[in-house]
């Protein structure tokens, strides 16, 4: 073990050295008038791939059809002179009328071999191998590159080429050094690869990880050919408030802020709906917004407490109208985006380009759960039924509230190729119009694909009459302990007085789309910079937690936040006295963090799945969302009870229970997992 700490502490001051090395290097550039950070501007000609398409078009011009030479039946030695006297003779031809280039990036790589040296170089568009000669650029520019650290950013002039192993390269004529890279990037052959890294430096990700970079240059294209396609079809793009002092049109908790000019207390929106709605009434007839949403919820894999929502509305249609838009968006996107209308998710093929399947919600519980809530009754037989089935309900939950958790339950899962899953219950949709059919149910559709809803769309309710009424009964669940639900917006309602037409409308998660046409896991790998839990330690107020951003000069540290363990406590396990006996029965083991995901529907749940030494996964659920976020926790070494009864928490069996600390400090409460040493494996008994 001392020798384990003694490797850390040399490693953490080879690392300073290194730092303190690259900051004496650009010192030296400084007090010799070479400053790189003085340089305001470089003129950029092309990137990385655009001088490989004009050097192949170039040579497949000037060299035609050349043949490569014959060296059937001659000696290695013959072989590699004819071959290098036609690689001068192609040399020349080409040289004679050189492509000039000039380019700029981060410079990845470096070979320096006596008077040439070999770079490469990184721009937005791929990377490129550039020749570096002294007697080319000169013998200070040259002494200066040797100098260089990977990560620099370099301007290169020269001429296009292709080496004698076949790799188009840029001979430099010039090369200017334009920043100082004063951090260490990543070893290039293992990258980064740790994804909390990744999600809190997307910058080093972005440098590191060219699949990263396509997914982004890729969800900029998602939006291009959004609305491309939305302007073919005479849609408006606009922009609504993000501070509003009612947070409507969805059933989320908003984030609240207070307004010192006006010194008001206002939500940041949850939903685009309601201003939209207003333009419909004020006669712009296809309006639509891409823009940022809040919602104060949990972070799992598919949600983020900001993210990008799409909300269109098109007047004079209806759900029906909003199903073929979607329909005709999604190929149209599969399309431009991925050259095909079959798309691969996580190794499964969903097909975009058949026509979308459609099917009622109690269709669907009817065919996955067997059950036909048209026959039940009333509120208390839907209860029943969720009894039966181990459906957790809250007591304010009616029929249509029961339904709903049915098709979450049973259906969701089953819904891989796109499906529009259509006519809710009224009762989870207050700003739907009734089917006139049956006033119980509303027009509204979701579609779903790879299990997932893609889109939420309703026949807009335009009755201002029957709208009152919806917002009455969502204040009275506020009133009852829903703080998802709606309330009455009576600017919302006047317009809606003013009068407003049929009108349809369409809300989009984009993030969630762009995961399914990038075949990314996770939200957070669409979004360039997620929401994270701030960091412990010294740099918590910024977020990095390493040395690198320090001067070397300073004695940097790195230690986790120093908590007053005075004030600790151990969660109690029981409040009165137990005696020895009893308490030796408790069994407790390390356990290994596997997997960790939000519990959907709860705020405080994260569900464990977690190694005990056993061989089979052992799942335990603990609320603890409130202090950690599921991602930090995987692969921690935790302590559990693991010989404890099942316990079903939302319908999960907990297997166990996870130790954890409570600090309390000036009336607020801080829980802390137990977390012990990874070297101490999964299934060890603590005694």
């Amino acid at each position: 073990m001392a020798n384990q700490n003694n490797n850390k502490g040399g490693q953490q001051q080879d690392v300073n050295q290194l730092l303190k090395v690259r900051r004496e290097k650009l010192q030296n550039l400084q007090e010799a008038g070479k400053d790189p950070f003085q340089i305001t501007k470089y003129n950029v000609t092309h990137h990385s791939s655009d001088v490989k398409e004009l050097y192949n078009a170039h040579e497949a011009e000037i060299l035609g059809d050349r043949k490569a030479p014959d060296v059937e039946g001659l000696d290695d030695a013959a072989k590699r002179e004819v071959i290098n006297n036609d690689y001068n003779e192609r040399r020349e031809i080409m040289d004679a009328k050189p492509i000039e280039v000039s380019i700029a990036g981060r410079m990845m790589f470096k070979r320096v071999m006596g008077k040439a040296s070999f770079c490469n170089i990184q721009d937005l568009k791929g990377n490129i191998q550039v020749y570096v000669a002294r007697d080319n650029i000169g013998e200070d520019s040259y002494a200066d590159f040797k100098k260089s650290d990977i990560g620099d950013i370099y301007g290169v002039k020269g001429f296009a080429f292709r080496t004698k192993t076949g790799e188009i390269s840029i001979h430099a004529e010039e090369i200017t050094l334009l920043s100082k890279s004063l951090q260490i990037l990543p070893e290039k052959f293992h990258g980064l690869t740790d994804t909390d890294t990744r999600y809190r430096q997307r910058y080093v990700d972005l440098i590191m990880n060219q699949e990263s970079k396509e997914v982004f240059i890729k969800r900029s294209q998602i939006l291009k050919e959004i609305r491309n396609f939305l302007a073919g079809r005479d849609f408006m793009e606009v922009e609504t408030p993000m501070l509003v002092s009612n947070a409507g049109g969805a059933a989320a908790r908003p984030f609240e802020t207070h307004y010192n000019a006006l010194n008001e207390d206002v939500k940041l929106r949850i939903s685009l709906e309601l201003y939209l709605k207003r333009l419909i009434v004020g006669g712009l007839e296809r309006v639509y917004e891409i823009g940022r949403v809040f919602r104060n919820e949990g972070v799992d894999t598919r949600h983020n407490p900001e993210f990008t929502l799409m909300e269109i509305y098109q007047a004079y249609t209806d759900y029906e109208g909003m199903m073929e838009l979607t329909e005709s968006m999604f190929r149209y996107l599969a399309e431009k985006v991925c050259g095909s209308t079959k798309i691969s998710y996580n190794g499964v093929e969903i097909d975009l380009g058949k026509p979308f399947a459609r099917m009622t919600m109690i269709d669907a519980i009817k065919k996955y759960a067997g059950v036909d809530f048209d026959q039940v009754p009333d509120d208390a037989a839907a209860k029943k039924l969720a009894d039966e089935h181990h459906i957790e309900y809250e007591e304010r939950h009616k029929k249509g509230d029961i339904v709903n958790l049915f098709f979450e339950e049973y259906c969701e899962k089953e819904l891989i190729q796109p499906t529009f899953i259509m006519d809710h219950p009224i009762e989870i949709s207050p700003l739907t119009k009734k089917k006139p059919s049956d006033p119980t149910k509303v027009e509204r559709f979701e579609l779903f694909c790879n299990t997932w809803e893609m889109c939420n769309a309703y026949s807009e309710l335009n009755d201002p009459i029957d709208q009152r009424e919806r917002f009455a009964a969502q204040d009275a669940n506020a009133a009852a302990g829903d703080d998802e639900a709606e309330h009455t917006d009576e600017d919302f309602l006047n317009a809606l007085e003013i009068g407003m037409p049929p009108t349809g409308g369409i809300g989009y998660g984009i993030d969630r789309l762009v995961m399914l046409l990038t075949d990314s896991q996770a939200i957070r790998d669409v979004l360039l910079f997620p929401t994270m839990k701030s960091l412990d330690g010294v740099n918590k107020k910024n977020d990095v937690n390493n040395t690198a951003s320090e001067a070397p000069e300073k004695n940097v540290k790195t230690e986790s936040e120093k908590i007053d363990f005075s004030k600790v406590k151990v969660e109690p396990l029981f409040e009165e006295f137990v005696d020895f006996d009893t308490f030796s029965k408790s069994d407790f083991r390390a356990v290994k963090v596997k997997e960790c995901v939000a519990v959907p529907k709860s705020k405080k749940l994260l569900q464990f799945t977690l190694d005990d030494g056993t061989g089979t996964d052992r799942t335990i659920l603990s609320g603890i969302h409130a202090y950690y976020e599921p991602e930090e926790l995987v692969g921690k070494t935790l302590i559990a009870i693991t010989n404890l009864p099942p316990r079903a928490m939302m319908g999960i069996d907990s297997c166990g229970m996870l130790l954890s600390a409570i600090h309390e400090e000036e009336g607020e409460e801080k829980l802390h997992l137990l977390m012990v040493d990874d070297h101490i494996p999964a299934g060890a008994k603590l005694y």
